[in-house]
């Protein structure tokens, strides 16, 4: 059989741009559908379930992202990548002809289990295109895709949803999945498959996803829909625990489970996807909370708090930008995000101090600073877990690293959230001014403190993660560091 013919750079640009567009889908569906709520309610009814439109999408996205991975490596990149552009595209034609909300959810539900493979498999193809040495630059493409997510999403959804019809937010997602298939269809089939001659286990598959699931459920009604001590919160996460149990045993016995043993005892990933899970918890929590912060304390309206946001987003994407773009520079590449960690930290600390008092131009340099800290880890981490294990588990490395960073995501809503309980901050009382400023400037001193707290772990994470050299073109296929 002759061997396909190298890639051109022409070719590689073309799967980089259609893989980040296809991940630019994705992205988008966390974000243009809040503004679009109330009208879907007053559309569809029954408002009381609209929270599972965003939590239907979650759950199912976290879940699938380590299935990809290992589905990829096994079956190659080409075909995995179309079945998740197909299934997120499916799901959106659910959700856009939904005559109902049970049936807009089910739409959602489908969307994220293709979406979830998107985060993990552009990251994977452009591990596959790229030496890790040079990857970290591409890690900017992918900050700035969530950056485009971040702003264009709510300007679209509310704008679908004020002027034409809510729909819209998911009839969108075909052209532009299609296109993204069109772009990346010829180029991919010169991808070789890393590992062939083996299976996925379907029992280790679906224990991870039950597992994953319920972990999930609790995180998202504790504190809200019951209590954190009720029976049902204690249930689910006591079934949750013995699902977790079940797949742990499974992984040590499978003759081939479905995340390898070999990855998961790398002291690389297990500290580098730690550190990962850490650093999202802390600012997708932050990201939440600070809006109501600057409505409640600062006096900004809705609006207004959304683009104050932009400091913390952007700030991010040149956290990312400057780490991507130094570190093949540097020897000990990892000190570029302690650093940044360690200025995020103080970055942090100083808004706790300042909070009860502070100035919307005090607060968005500091939000601008802290995105720019915590952003110089996203390309470190993610090159550093890829870099340290051999092209056949690229696949299922990154779908680790990317499950662990979504599942962190949820924490960190929920572990903030508890400590807004705690102060006596309404989780639902965004746009909404408390009776007590000085009860809500409290509240929010302490989850600027536990957010940074957070990140003191993801530093130590960070910090135990041994580093190896990152490959270059010419160097030969790389071992699992000892």
């Amino acid at each position: 059989m002759v061997p396909p013919s190298p890639l051109t750079e022409s070719e590689k640009n073309a799967i980089i741009g259609g893989v980040l567009l296809s991940m630019l889908l994705a992205a988008l569906d966390q974000t243009i559908v809040a503004p679009a709520m109330p009208t879907i309610a007053h559309a569809l009814g029954h408002a009381e379930y609209l929270p599972w439109i965003v939590t239907g999408y979650l759950l199912t996205a976290t879940a699938v992202a380590p299935l990809y991975g290992k589905i990829s490596d096994v079956h190659g990149r080409r075909p995995t990548v179309y079945a998740a552009i197909l299934i997120f595209l499916a799901g959106s034609l659910v959700s856009a002809m939904a005559p109902n909300m049970l049936v807009l959810i089910i739409g959602r539900a489908i969307q994220g289990a293709g979406g979830g493979g998107l985060f993990a498999l552009a990251q994977t193809v452009i591990g596959d295109l790229v030496p890790p040495r040079e990857r970290a630059r591409y890690s900017a493409w992918i900050a700035g895709t969530w950056a485009v997510a971040s702003i264009a999403g709510p300007l679209l959804g509310g704008g679908f949803a004020e002027h034409l019809h809510w729909s819209l937010i998911f009839w969108i997602n075909l052209p532009l999945g299609f296109l993204a298939m069109a772009i990346i269809n010829k180029p991919l089939k010169k991808l070789p498959i890393a590992a062939k001659h083996h299976r996925i286990d379907g029992l280790g598959a679906l224990l991870l996803v039950v597992a994953t699931a319920l972990l999930l459920l609790a995180l998202n009604w504790g504190g809200s829909a019951y209590p954190w001590l009720s029976s049902e919160i204690l249930g689910l996460l006591a079934c949750s625990a013995i699902f977790w149990a079940g797949f742990a045993l499974r992984l040590l016995k499978a003759a081939e489970p479905l995340i390898s043993l070999e990855v998961l005892g790398n002291p690389i990933v297990l500290t580098g996807t730690l550190s990962m899970f850490l650093l999202q918890a802390a600012n997708i929590g932050l990201a939440v909370y600070l809006p109501v912060y600057l409505q409640s304390v600062v006096g900004l309206s809705v609006g207004e708090s959304g683009i104050a946001m932009l400091g913390l987003m952007l700030g991010t994407v040149a956290g990312a930008t400057f780490s991507g773009r130094t570190i093949q520079r540097f020897v000990h590449y990892k000190r570029i995000a302690m650093a940044g960690i360690a200025f995020a930290i103080v970055c942090l600390g100083v808004l706790s101090l300042v909070a009860e008092h502070a100035s919307l131009l005090v607060v968005e340099i500091l939000t601008t600073c802290i995105g720019l800290g915590s952003g110089t880890t996203f390309p470190v981490a993610t090159v550093s877990v890829q870099n340290a294990v051999d092209q056949r588990h690229l696949g299922v490395a990154t779908g680790v690293l990317t499950f662990l960073r979504s599942l962190g995501s949820a924490l960190g809503v929920a572990m903030l959230g508890a400590v807004a309980l705690g102060y006596g901050l309404p989780l639902a009382s965004e746009g909404a001014h408390a009776t007590s400023v000085t009860v809500e400037a409290a509240a929010f001193v302490m989850i600027f403190l536990a957010a940074a707290v957070t990140l003191v772990l993801a530093l130590v994470a960070l910090g135990l993660m041994p580093e190896k050299p990152l490959r270059g073109h010419a160097e030969t296929a790389p071992v699992l560091a000892e």
